[in-house]
């Protein structure tokens, strides 16, 4: 369904998923006027607590996504494993925002790797693996490799690298014979992402291109903006903007890249905000909550353009050493750096607490000091 007129505060809004990214969408939300429906089955889920209805049920269940159809007037999702089917249903009736079709895209990494080579744009060699049969022999030019499970993998879940046909074969009878992808292990130089929004009318707000490094598969540091060529920088933002168009896509989306010499290759999508735009809370002029609201809402987009450099780091569960607090002193102690918790009950190894960033002017010989400030706040939050 397809619905042009702009939908205005104080409506009500919905929201597949519970999380962080659901949460920030939330807070956008309410500071626009907005009301907020969240529908996620976690009771203590982040989003949940400050939403205006919670509907604490499975993410098919037909009485509340019943209720959102009849009290939301549009939809949207924070993370890609919500069931097409559930989009697809609300779709006979409310403007969802991105489209099922889209989010079924990114959900699978064989639907999201084809949809990019046929695409025409550059990606890293790679084979379907439907049987261990269809494993090329060791002298494919595949290996090394890593082999990723083509459904619900993330922050490096449902990957291994294999150097060897015989490798592969044991990670592909771990995953249980899943559909997987393998792919071509490349010597990166870098890893850089491009989150941008883009409205119904097919407008495009893209934000800076971000420098992203990672710990143990889960993103650890983004620098904006990123140390690379401008040259770069602007093919990443190009090519993001490209795939969006060709998905027809509406809505705040993710394009991760890779950079191997002057090659830039898509590495992979998300149909949502992304870890690596948090940056954007503090250092844009609009952040990347804020244009999900203004693109599902069919508002006009914002300005993206950064108004300060930043460095954004992640705060995983293993910062609670001996289930302590960290010293969160010591890294408010830095005047620019802007600490952003997201209210999770425990905290566990590898998951996701909260992240903090660093802001300095947009001068390039400041870049290396707000640097050197989030690495001296990451080791005293007993970060990596």
């Amino acid at each position: 369904m397809t619905v042009s007129n702009t939908i205005n505060p104080p409506a009500m809004l919905g929201m597949l998923g519970g999380g962080q990214l659901g949460r920030f969408f939330v807070t956008a939300a309410h500071e626009m006027g907005y009301k907020v429906t969240v529908l996620d089955p976690d009771q203590n889920s982040p989003a949940g607590k400050i939403a205006d209805v919670h509907l604490c049920v499975n993410y098919d269940d037909a009485v509340a996504l019943k209720t959102m159809a009849e009290t939301c007037q549009a939809v949207t999702t924070e993370f890609e494993n919500v069931p097409a089917a559930t989009l697809e249903k609300l779709a006979e009736t409310v403007t969802v925002r991105p489209s099922a079709a889209c989010v079924a895209i990114a959900q699978n990494r064989v639907l999201e790797k084809n949809f990019i080579k046929q695409a025409g744009l550059p990606v890293a060699p790679f084979v379907v693996v439907n049987s261990i049969g269809d494993l090329p022999e060791d002298s494919s030019e595949l290996y090394p490799a890593i082999l990723k499970v083509a459904r619900f993998g993330y922050d490096g879940k449902g990957q291994a690298r294999v150097k060897n046909k015989v490798e592969a074969q044991q990670a592909f009878a771990e995953f249980k014979q899943e559909t997987c992808v393998l792919e071509q292990m490349l010597p990166l130089d870098l890893e850089v992402s491009v989150v941008l929004a883009r409205d119904a009318q097919g407008n495009i707000a893209a934000f800076p291109t971000a420098e992203n490094s990672h710990l143990n598969g889960i993103l650890d540091i983004s620098i904006v903006p990123a140390r690379c060529s401008e040259v770069m920088k602007a093919n990443a933002q190009e090519l993001a903007k490209e795939l969006a168009e060709k998905l027809d896509y509406v809505g705040v989306l993710a394009v991760e890249f890779f950079v191997v010499g002057k090659k830039l290759l898509v590495n992979e999508i998300a149909p949502r905000p992304h870890n690596s735009g948090h940056y954007t809370i503090d250092a844009c002029v609009t952040n990347q909550f804020e244009q999900q609201v203004r693109a599902l809402a069919g508002l006009s987009l914002g300005d993206a353009s950064l108004h300060s450099n930043a460095v954004m780091v992640n705060i995983l569960g293993d910062s609670w050493v001996n289930n302590a607090e960290p010293a969160w002193e010591k890294a408010l102690a830095h005047n620019n750096l802007k600490l952003h918790l997201y209210s999770k009950e425990q905290p566990r190894k590898a998951r996701k607490m909260g992240h903090f960033t660093v802001i300095g002017r947009l001068k390039a010989q400041d870049k290396q000091a707000l640097l050197n400030t989030a690495l001296i706040a990451r080791s005293q939050l007993n970060i990596g």
